[in-house]
């Protein structure tokens, strides 16, 4: 359990340019512990680069992030290329965030079968769907109970099922504690938010 209320997922006067074009100008949000936030915004209005800002894969321009380059533990992301080992089976990968930080490995066997992909533990990624390479890595993310989880699209190629379990487990993890943005078009996992807000001409607002 994180403590409510701390500040987790800060973005404060955030400009990002790419080839000359300004994708982010000025944005602010924050995101506190316990707390659920979706991102909208049509495609290419800049949600996966400010995602990437937040969690140190980029850095502004100008501006500051939070929690930016950080442990697994700190901060688990989702993006949208999953980023799976293809070495690993998915079981190993769901692990690799735990055994990172030095933790007991439990609790992974159970996530993969609440996704509704617990018999594939011992297959590699390559060997699975795309939609289950998606589930172990959402499983992969929450593992740790991170004080931050950044995803981006994490339902996007889940049949209706899979994508009410996968919004289950997101909101169970914001209720004990953990910080969750997601930049998202499924109106299923706008419902289930704390807040929803709204990337447009580079800024965020309220929706």
């Amino acid at each position: 359990m994180h403590p409510a209320g701390r500040v987790v997922i800060r973005a404060a006067g955030v400009h990002r340019r790419f080839g000359g074009v300004s994708v982010l100008r000025g944005v602010d949000l924050a995101v506190s512990a316990g707390e659920f936030v979706t991102l909208s915004g049509p495609s290419g209005s800049g949600k996966t680069a400010l995602l990437s800002l937040l969690c140190g894969f980029d850095f502004p321009d100008s501006g500051s992030v939070l929690p930016g380059p950080a442990s697994w533990t700190d901060c688990a992301v989702l993006p949208q290329s999953l980023g799976l080992a293809t070495e690993l089976t998915l079981e190993e990968n769901v692990a690799l965030p735990l055994r990172l930080a030095g933790r007991e490995v439990s609790g992974v066997s159970a996530l993969l079968a609440e996704l509704g992909i617990g018999e594939l533990g011992s297959r590699y990624p390559g060997q699975v769907s795309f939609g289950q390479q998606q589930r172990a890595a959402l499983a992969r993310a929450v593992v740790a109970r991170p004080a931050a989880l950044l995803a981006d699209e994490p339902t996007a190629h889940l049949d209706a099922e899979s994508a009410e379990a996968a919004i289950r487990l997101l909101r169970r993890l914001a209720d004990d504690g953990t910080a969750v943005l997601i930049a998202t078009h499924h109106d299923a996992v706008h419902a289930v938010a704390d807040r929803v807000l709204v990337l447009a001409d580079g800024q965020v607002q309220a929706a």
